[in-house]
């Protein structure tokens, strides 16, 4: 209770005292215990809750049965204070009002009994609704923060495939670039057909950037987006890559239709191995497998030097891949020379 309302009601029951003793003629003893006990039932109220109460119910409770009397301003406070503490203590507090009742039948002392468990079932109420209040508010910085941390995430995702796509087809212009220099040095017909692939593969990439990008600022409304690439476009990528060095695909077991989330990791870890083959040993043959049984297996292994290998953002994106799909994938030199990516991946039907 705030200060100067408890400073108020102070006054108020000052007042009220002086004009009974000056009006009613009665002793300076009795006036001054009717000021004390009113003081007390209105400036306790500064205090916690629950001592406030206590002194508050007390002082009146006294005022009541020593004087017969209960100023406005102390009955006003006393039953604010029960709506302040909870409803156990409003009504053990109100239980010695209610027999003051039936054994002094006083309108003040019945006025003050029935208020009291009104008063003490409001503060529940009140409080029920605050506490409420807060709770909605949580919630709803919760939501909030669930919303933005989603965004995030779709952002970083969505910046994960733009390293995936764009990379691909940077390192693809390099390899042709180079092929084409070493092949054509008097630039024939076939250089011309090299630089024509380059050129090809610098829109596919701008391409894919500005769609990538385009969904990052959020404006994609109405733009052709094309569908997220699965196993079945695994031919068309190692054709890409048989351009530049021998890259075969090898199948074993059944293959059976997996989740889409599955087959777009699958194409991504396979598209990052066979880019990080190109960047770190370029011109060595790959192998990409595919075993299908209680779980899809992706191996890629290539015949390169080995040590040097992927490393950075690409192993961590393609462990990342794997595990949001609840898989694994582990990485390494083989025992007879090159780097390997295998990736375990779980199988069940979309």
């Amino acid at each position: 209770m705030p200060l100067v309302w408890s400073a108020v009601a102070a006054a108020a029951a000052t007042g009220e005292v002086l004009v009974r003793a000056v009006g009613a003629g009665v002793s300076v003893e009795y006036g001054l215990v009717l000021l004390l006990l009113a003081l007390a039932g209105t400036l306790a109220a500064l205090l916690p809750a629950t001592p406030a109460a206590l002194i508050v119910a007390a002082a009146g409770l006294l005022s009541l049965a020593l004087l017969h009397v209960l100023t406005a301003a102390a009955a006003v406070v006393l039953v604010v204070a029960l709506v302040r503490v909870g409803a156990v203590w409003t009504v053990a507090l109100a239980v010695p009002f209610v027999v003051l009742a039936v054994g002094w039948p006083s309108p003040v002392a019945v006025l003050v009994a029935a208020a009291a468990p009104a008063a003490g079932w409001a503060g529940v109420a009140w409080r029920a609704d605050k506490e409420a209040r807060v709770h909605r508010a949580a919630r709803q910085a919760v939501a909030t923060t669930l919303v933005e941390h989603t965004a995030r995430g779709e952002r970083t995702r969505i910046a994960r495939e733009l390293h995936d796509v764009v990379a691909h087809h940077i390192s693809m212009i390099a390899v042709q670039a180079e092929t084409a220099r070493l092949t054509t040095p008097g630039l024939g017909t076939l250089g011309a057909q090299r630089f024509a692939e380059i050129g090809d593969r610098a829109r596919a990439g701008l391409t894919e950037m500005r769609r990538l990008l385009g969904v990052l600022r959020e404006d994609t409304d109405g733009a052709d987006l094309q569908p997220q690439p699965g196993l079945a476009q695994l031919v068309d990528l190692l054709d890409d890559a048989r351009q530049s060095a021998g890259a075969r695909l090898i199948v074993t077991g059944a293959p059976v239709p997996l989740d889409p989330g599955v087959e777009l990791a699958a194409y991504r870890i396979v598209q990052e191995a066979l880019t990080n083959a190109r960047r770190h040993a370029p011109g060595a043959a790959v192998d990409v497998e595919l075993r299908y049984g209680t779980e899809l297996r992706v191996r890629i292994r290539d015949n390169g030097p080995g040590p040097g290998n992927p490393a950075g953002h690409g192993l961590a994106g393609m462990r990342e891949r794997a595990a949001a799909v609840g898989g694994t994938l582990r990485t390494g030199t083989t025992a007879v020379g090159g780097f390997l990516v295998e990736a375990t991946l779980p199988v069940e039907e979309p």
